[in-house]
């Protein structure tokens, strides 16, 4: 006997949900035809009318009333198998994505995956960077497994637990007018050039999470995006640029810079690692967990 065909009772269920062929096809990116003809194959296969069709559109029978409750328990199904199967690399390694903001992958991740791949020899992880206001959402949706991002307060539709925090400063080449400070708000330093990126990456959404606290947008003429890169700007006088205080102290010495503590309130940052649920994690994501947890402790 030939097997139910995922794809047909996609388009089924759609049409159910939709309860139009045609925008049941543009669900599923298929011409209408198509779709018809897949419904129609379905009905053969389990001869049984699974559909009305009427002038308004269509609407499931009582055998398409049961086949639609029992499709959308078998898709639910096969995508649960698909993104357990993504948790594997190609050669069948266990495998686990994790993405987090450059910040967090320079300064907090290199000591616990350490702890994490030690004697985990069939293990293979996936960092990823990304912008933290883009990551719940990649946990979210499946496309990573775990997130860590910064934000005022946990993200939602994910599971998140405290992690780390950390400080931005503001970085001065020696000799610079504002050397001479041990601390100030951005506010004073707006008369002389700066480097982006900011926290929120984009000048337009750094000016709308700290724009209370400034008199006027700075001026920015050159965005760079490396840590090290902006660096070296500072040093050969492009500009001044806010940097995570852990990330400049490497390179103060090297390139004769002055770290400047900001007293602005946004000037320290909280991070978080996020799940999609964190009662139904893989043995590895718990392990995983449990060290970012440590370390955060």
């Amino acid at each position: 006997m030939k097997k139910l065909d995922v794809p047909a009772l996609e388009i089924f269920v759609a049409a159910v949900e939709e309860k139009s062929l045609s925008k049941a096809a543009e669900r599923e990116n298929v011409v209408t035809s198509a779709a018809s003809r897949r419904i129609a194959e379905l009905e053969r296969h389990l001869a049984r009318t699974l559909l009305h069709r009427h002038g308004r559109g269509v609407e499931p029978t009582p055998a398409g009333v049961l086949l639609y409750q029992r499709a959308k328990a078998i898709l639910r199904s096969v995508q649960l198998a698909e993104q357990a199967i993504d948790s594997y690399s190609l050669d069948g390694q266990a495998k686990i994505r994790l993405a987090a903001n450059p910040s967090t992958l320079l300064q907090f991740l290199p000591a616990p995956m350490a702890r994490f791949l030690d004697g985990r020899h069939n293990v293979a992880v996936d960092l990823l960077e990304a912008h933290s206001y883009d990551i719940p959402r990649m946990v979210a949706d499946g496309t990573v497994d775990l997130g860590i991002y910064h934000g005022d307060r946990p993200a939602a539709g994910v599971s998140s637990f405290p992690f780390r925090r950390d400080r931005v400063g503001l970085v001065v080449p020696l000799g610079h007018p504002l050397a001479a400070r041990t601390s100030l708000r951005l506010d004073d330093a707006l008369d002389y050039d700066l480097l982006g990126y900011f926290p929120r990456h984009s000048l337009d959404q750094f000016l709308d999470y700290a724009g209370q606290t400034l008199s006027r947008p700075p001026k920015v003429k050159l965005q760079v995006s490396n840590f090290e890169t902006r660096c070296r700007m500072i040093r050969e006088g492009l500009g001044i640029a806010v940097v995570p205080e852990g990330i400049a102290r490497n390179y103060l010495a090297d390139m004769g810079l002055v770290l400047i503590q900001l007293e602005d309130a946004w000037a320290e940052r909280h991070f978080y690692i996020c799940v999609r649920d964190a009662t139904a994690m893989n043995p590895l994501m718990t392990d995983l967990l449990a060290i970012l947890r440590e370390e955060a402790a």
